[in-house]
């Protein structure tokens, strides 16, 4: 009997555990939930190119919409603005930073350089831009996170080594989250490209949202956390 008992008494405690410490993931959950209720949608924008922009795409499979719908589905209110502007460079980012991020604004994914690396502009001319923007995000008490780009081979080692190093520098830099490469797990592969081998597909496109999920709701999380409502 007395086994019976502590059987029953461990099983107790285990339940009220349970209860009152729930495992990690699942507490996470909770307290993102917990702050989603609690406050009004969330503004985000999307700073970027033609990846941004869903080039080639029905606009319902483009990156935003996909990843608008991502959330949605999770329960979390945010509003995702499509900033993306095919062809344009970092510097092109930079002059339309203003009327491209509205006041209003809490978090911008920037994504931004590929066209940059494409036509071979110095991996300093980039960076140059890409920190002026990022600059003036945090000075209007903007959150970041820095979506990076990997350079094509045939540029050579010095130029890829160069160009690479921009995010993780800037990240630092401005202790902004980073994305390290917005075509993690498409590049490369023709099935999840269109015909210029480049440009993601709807099924990259899915591929690139699954990816990126993770790190977009640690940004609203971080959002709650500088922005309480």
């Amino acid at each position: 009997m007395r086994q019976i008992a502590a059987a029953a008494l461990c099983t107790c405690l285990l339940g009220l555990w349970t209860t009152t410490h729930p495992a990690p993931a699942q507490a996470a959950a909770q307290t993102l939930a917990q702050n989603q209720s609690q406050a009004a949608p969330i503004q985000i924008v999307a700073l970027g190119d033609s990846l941004t922009a869903g080039y080639g795409l029905a606009d319902k499979d483009g990156f935003v919409p996909r990843l608008q719908a991502a959330l949605d589905a999770k329960g979390v209110k945010a509003t995702i603005a499509n900033a993306g502007v095919s062809g344009d460079t970092a510097s092109d980012g930079l002059a339309r930073l203003d009327w491209s991020v509205p006041e209003g604004t809490q978090a911008v994914i920037l994504e931004l350089g590929a066209n940059d690396m494409l036509r071979g502009i110095k991996p300093e001319v980039t960076r140059e831009a890409l920190d002026k923007i990022v600059q003036r995000l945090t000075a209007r008490h903007i959150i970041v996170m820095l979506s990076g780009m990997r350079a094509a081979p045939n540029l050579g080692p010095e130029y890829g080594a160069a160009f690479e190093r921009i995010y993780p520098d800037l990240a630092a830099k401005y202790d902004t989250m980073l994305y390290p490469f917005f075509l993690d797990g498409v590049a490369g592969n023709l099935k999840l490209t269109q015909a210029d081998g480049m440009h993601p597909n709807a099924a990259g496109v899915g591929v690139i949202v699954e990816r990126i999920l993770p790190s977009v709701l640690r940004l609203v999380d971080q959002i709650h956390t500088q922005h309480p409502s």
